[in-house]
């Protein structure tokens, strides 16, 4: 039998509840982000009235159709948080700061200049997390950073474009995120998990004006190791919603 999505939810945050206990933790320092990649609105709906108030998309084109549909099933009183988890195109930017509350990928510093362009013409600040491929992967975005302990070279050009970054107006820093590969025994990514909390640690002492606060990484298949190792912000679709449909 298809379990719901509040059997899911209640089992997700007992899941999260043993990771973090495992770590030390308190459950409360997660923030689950739902992602709502191919749901529909009616889905989102029922997520919503189990508690869930953070949502996430992967695609700019999705999100516009699919929030102001989620929108009018929830009515206009709401509190409902959209973050964008997935890539993003610079010319796609400004279409993204009119939906989200915050973009998970930024991943060069052009993109992160046309954001804060578009920000201050809005008359706010977009909040922001630099996407880091710690992973080496080729079809992974995000500032290259497999090598970032070991290379010089690596390490300080991703500390230069963090050092334009974090002094463009209209933008609020908040953290970094990763993408972990993916592996049939989540213990085989921990350390990419781990070595992006370094990372954090590392721009921390480098860059104390700024907030490093959160870390996002943590999705279905490992999100438990990622809260064990530090994760603020995981990103969940298929342990909420179920299996995603065949295309």
């Amino acid at each position: 039998m298809t379990s719901s999505v509040a059997e899911r939810w209640e089992q997700v945050q007992e899941r999260i509840a043993r990771a973090a206990r495992r770590a030390g933790r308190d459950p409360a320092e997660v923030t689950v982000v739902a992602v709502t990649k191919t749901v529909p609105p009616e889905r989102i709906a029922e997520a919503y009235a189990c508690g869930l108030r953070i949502f996430g998309e992967n695609r700019v084109e999705e999100a516009e159709e699919k929030i102001p549909q989620v929108q009018a099933l929830l009515g206009s009183g709401a509190e409902i948080h959209w973050h964008l988890v997935g890539h993003l195109q610079r010319r796609k930017a400004r279409r993204a700061l009119a939906m989200f509350e915050v973009i998970h990928s930024v991943d060069s510093v052009p993109l992160a200049e046309k954001l804060s362009r578009l920000a201050v013409e809005r008359g706010e600040s977009a909040r922001i997390l630099l996407e880091c491929n710690i992973s080496g992967e080729a079809t992974k975005y995000g500032f290259p950073l497999d090598r970032w302990e070991e290379e010089t070279g690596q390490r300080e050009a991703f500390f230069e474009a963090v050092a334009r970054i974090i002094d463009l107006p209209g933008l609020q820093v908040l953290g970094l995120m990763t993408v972990a590969p993916v592996a049939p025994d989540p213990e085989m990514v921990r350390p990419v998990f781990r070595r992006l909390r370094a990372l954090r640690k590392a721009l921390a002492s480098r860059f104390p004006q700024a907030s490093w606060a959160h870390l996002s990484m943590g999705m279905t298949d490992d999100f438990e190791v990622a809260i064990e190792e530090g994760a603020t912000m995981i990103r969940l679709g298929r342990a909420i919603f179920g299996e995603r449909p065949s295309p």
